[in-house]
């Protein structure tokens, strides 16, 4: 499920880049736990492959699937374990506006329209989380929403199945999550628009998902 995007020019639709030159230091905590920016990324013995933006780790049972739209561009990385699965998806966020607020709310809103149903979940293990109900062609199936905002970045997570309400199911999903590395890079690009994924070196575009 992609954002919503407005019509409406707004603030947040301007470019998210300061040219380098212009960046001001600032003091910011140290993040401790994941996931992590690439000037945090931690020195484990994780294996991740390299998504471009994205360096995702990859867990033993958990097979890796890359989504992309009509023009072969990666666009999520979907992790699945399990009859479960997690999407995720990297954007481009202000420097130091938080947008999950806003975008919580917009997808809750989205569901509802479709049938669904969204609330906030406050005691999720990354922060306020949105507990979905989505409405797909053969039935409704729970749903969870995680965001996670860091250095003009967003990263979003979607679990589907048994594992958005088994929190032992979804344990698999959210180590996995908690161990990814974003490499945003310095492209100027409109907030909430998505940081372009790469495929691995050796591997063929798969298949667009309404294609499949």
């Amino acid at each position: 499920m992609a954002f919503r995007r407005r019509e409406k020019r707004t603030e947040l639709s301007k470019l998210d880049a300061t040219p380098p030159w212009d960046v001001k230091q600032r003091e910011e905590p140290e993040p401790t736990t994941g996931p992590f920016d690439e000037r945090d990324a931690p020195d484990d013995e994780v294996t991740r492959i390299d998504l471009g933006a994205l360096r995702v780790p990859i867990w033993p049972g958990v097979d890796v699937r890359l989504d992309v739209n009509e023009a072969q561009q990666v666009v999520f990385a979907t992790l699945v374990a399990d009859q479960s699965q997690m999407q995720i998806g990297v954007f481009a966020a202000p420097r130091s506006e938080q947008i999950w607020d806003e975008v919580r709310n917009e997808i809750a809103e989205s569901l509802v329209a479709q049938g669904g149903a969204g609330s906030d979940s406050p005691d999720g293990p990354f922060g306020t989380e949105l507990a979905a109900t989505l409405v797909l062609p053969d039935g409704k199936t729970p749903a969870r929403f995680i965001g996670v905002q860091g250095p003009r970045w967003f990263l979003r997570a979607m679990i589907v199945g048994p594992a958005a309400t088994d929190r032992e199911k979804a344990g698999v999903f959210e180590d996995a999550f908690a161990k990814i590395v974003v490499v945003r890079g310095s492209d100027p690009l409109p907030v909430r628009e998505p940081v372009p994924l790469t495929l691995p070196k050796d591997v063929v575009a798969p298949q667009d998902a309404d294609q499949a």
